[in-house]
């Protein structure tokens, strides 16, 4: 199979390519490495995946790419991810993962794809989880509380229309809070591997709020597993990626510390920070019935890893 990962020198990213590979595919990543690391696919690029920098916004070259390259799979993962920056910057936010989108999808259909699978998000586009039957399934309410959440609502919708009009074959996955190995300890998003940054350093944890927010916390490699399947399917729309768990904040300081035998790893408690919600969990039985994918990274397994990357 002949694949183009957009996002591809991201955490999620290059974590796709490398299971590509693995799997024979010929891989062509786009990025333009405003928060990918080139580092992230030295081994891939050693084993004959090409990387192409690449801004999404530029449609034209977007498309000039796609139609040279002919890829069989589009795997769209490039996005503007931090929520403080999508309300911050609403404009510049819909411009990467609406306006982005769009080209990815056009690109697609000029290149004829055969299927192109989107990174989605099920801890955002749902809003607050709290009051309600937790967890979420696919027919949940779209009531998010920020930019972010909105503007992959977004993006969601262009691949229904392009399914509509085109007869592209599309799916959206709907992905949990994501965490493994390569997401930047020293980042914005990503709490795990932020608190496992600081673990490591002998600092404490930032703790925004009360710590008890909840999120459905799902393992890179188990994601990279669903992307897999979702591409060798023929089912479109939305499907939820996570675990359907409930895991709060102070608890995943508490196992960290519990791992590492850091007795200092105290929270330092801030103030809560707006567009985040208390609660939320995705429900995956779509995915299992329709993809045959279930998680299989427990999280304290999935902690393990993530510390030891990071070491």
């Amino acid at each position: 199979m002949k694949a183009l990962v957009t996002g591809g020198a991201g955490f999620i990213g290059s974590n796709l390519v490398d299971a590509l590979l693995e799997s024979g595919a010929a891989v062509t990543v786009v990025d333009d490495l405003s928060t990918g690391r080139r580092q992230n696919l030295d081994d891939a690029i050693a084993g004959a995946a090409k990387l192409v920098e690449l801004d999404i916004r530029d449609g034209k070259a977007l498309t000039a790419l796609a139609v040279a390259e002919r890829p069989e799979a589009i795997f769209h993962l490039a996005a503007q991810i931090d929520v403080r920056k999508s309300l911050a910057d609403p404009a510049f936010d819909a411009s990467i993962n609406v306006g982005g989108t769009a080209n990815v999808l056009e690109a697609a259909r000029a290149a004829e794809a055969r299927r192109l699978v989107f990174s989605s998000t099920g801890g955002a586009i749902y809003g607050e989880g709290e009051g309600k039957p937790l967890p979420l399934g696919e027919d949940a309410p779209v009531e998010p509380f920020s930019a972010y959440g909105t503007s992959k609502h977004a993006g969601e919708g262009y691949l229904a229309l392009y399914e509509r009009l085109y007869g592209l074959s599309t799916v959206s996955l709907r992905l949990g809070n994501v965490y493994g190995p390569r997401q930047d300890p020293l980042g914005e998003a990503g709490v795990i591997a932020i608190f496992c940054g600081r673990l490591l350093a002998g600092e404490r944890p930032t703790v925004f709020g009360d710590g008890k927010q909840t999120r459905d916390y799902i393992y890179v490699g188990d994601v990279v597993a669903a992307m897999l399947a979702a591409a060798g399917s023929e089912t479109t729309g939305a499907i939820n990626v996570g675990t359907g768990i409930e895991t709060d904040v102070l608890e995943l300081a508490d196992r960290l510390r519990a791992l590492d035998g850091g007795a200092g790893f105290e929270p330092e408690f801030a103030p809560p920070r707006t567009g985040e919600v208390q609660r939320i969990s995705i429900d995956p039985a779509r995915a299992e019935r329709e993809l045959g994918w279930r998680a299989e990274v427990a999280l304290e397994r999935g902690l393990e890893l993530t510390l030891e990357s990071v070491r």
